[in-house]
């Protein structure tokens, strides 16, 4: 099964969104708090999902996006986001992002998100 990265500066966060995919079945997860961590960790596992936060503390989102995109640009990105950040999103799909995920979410249309990607 295919590693996922989660990336949200929120632990609470990140825990819904792993405990939502580990009920969807998926078992393998990377998890980081912030986007320079996130770059990290994706150059060491090279993961083939990242679900991105956008609004983090250090890196934004889109810059980690961009950062992704040009290590391995295959990579299927999804970006999670806040109501009320529709341009950023935009921006997001425009740079290569697959996908984008507005919180709060319902967990079976983030599992069904995430197994349409992989």
């Amino acid at each position: 099964m295919e590693e996922i990265l989660i990336v949200d500066d929120a632990m609470f966060m990140r825990r819904i969104i792993k405990n939502a995919l580990s009920e969807g079945g998926f078992s393998q997860f990377i998890e980081a708090k912030d986007g320079d961590e996130a770059i990290r960790l994706f150059k060491k596992h090279k993961p083939k999902l990242v679900l991105l936060d956008i609004t983090m503390p250090g890196k934004s989102g889109i810059e980690v996006l961009a950062e992704i995109l040009k290590q391995e640009p295959g990579t299927r990105v999804i970006m999670c986001s806040a109501i009320g950040q529709e341009a950023t999103i935009e921006k997001a799909v425009r740079m290569g992002a697959h996908d984008f995920l507005v919180k709060p979410f319902q967990n079976d249309k983030l599992v069904e998100m995430v197994k349409k990607s992989l």
